[in-house]
């Protein structure tokens, strides 16, 4: 279990005038990310110190020099490795935010990136300066400037507009079955590694190496995710905490704050109140 530090900060908070778009700055002294995704696009700025982090199989450090970028459902983990800190600004853009830059930028879809850590002095300058604005909140017409120019500039210079290479259609097959069935029965208890391979005709190993191989993450913590979903529909629509995490299959409330913690880098109480402050503005 990840030690708690008192020095770890987080501030996460909707940036008005863009549905979709919200920002993240955090301090981390002991923080490790379990492996996890969002259904947001990431571009993340490291301001100081930096972290070790795994995606697509391999390993990559978050340090000053570089920009973090994670394209929608890419799973990822992350912990503090060397560092004694790490201090970083990170945008997140769902779907409602993603059409709204990619219509001002004229185009049919987002760029797909093949990378995730790109060495680009500009663009870290440009997002730190996007990320400074939202915080600031106070000149809308900047925000969206810098919003779309960074963005732009992003696509375009590192943006590759091929798809990942597909799954094998028998892979995909099973891997939709499985990931249909947990989906709607994803709240309650008791779901087995055994269950779920009989639903495919499989062992367990083979179907935690199935979704290793097509999702990134084990079975386990695609249902992980899967809850945790369940549970931000549940805040953001007002639910307390306790009845969010009932509702969504974890055991307890503090099931629920432990994997929102790891994931996200956040409680859900500080998500629940940057929403309200959000609809506030």
């Amino acid at each position: 279990m990840p030690r708690v530090d008192p020095r770890n900060t987080t501030r996460y908070w909707n940036a008005p005038g863009v549905d979709g778009l919200s920002c993240l700055h955090a301090d981390f002294t002991t923080h490790d990310y379990a492996p996890h995704q969002h259904e947001a696009f990431v571009v993340a700025v490291t301001e100081s110190g930096g972290a070790e982090f795994r995606s697509r199989g391999r390993s990559d450090e978050a340090r000053e020099s570089v920009l973090l970028v994670f394209n929608p459902a890419e799973p990822h983990s992350g912990r503090m490795g060397r560092s004694e800190r790490w201090r970083y600004r990170s945008i997140y853009l769902t779907q409602p935010a993603i059409e709204a830059v990619t219509a001002d930028l004229g185009i049919a879809q987002p760029a797909y990136f093949t990378r995730n850590v790109l060495a680009d002095p500009d663009l870290i300058e440009a997002f730190s300066r996007l990320h400074r604005s939202l915080d600031d909140g106070h000149d809308p017409l900047e925000e969206r400037e810098l919003l779309v120019a960074s963005f732009g500039q992003l696509f375009a210079r590192h943006g590759d507009s091929t798809r990942p290479i597909p799954i094998a259609p028998r892979d995909e097959t099973a891997v939709s079955s499985v990931a249909s069935r947990m989906t709607s029965q994803h709240a309650e208890s008791g779901l087995t590694l055994n269950e779920m391979g009989l639903w495919v005709d499989m062992t367990p190993f083979q179907l935690i190496s199935l979704f290793k191989r097509t999702v990134g993450l084990t079975p386990h913590a695609y249902l992980t995710q899967l809850r945790l979903k369940t549970a931000i529909r549940q805040l953001k629509a007002g639910a307390p905490i306790a009845e969010a995490a009932l509702a969504s299959g974890f055991y307890d409330q503090s099931a629920l704050t432990r994997h929102f913690k790891r994931s996200f880098g956040i409680t859900p109480l500080q998500y629940q109140r940057a929403g309200a402050a959000g609809l506030a503005r």
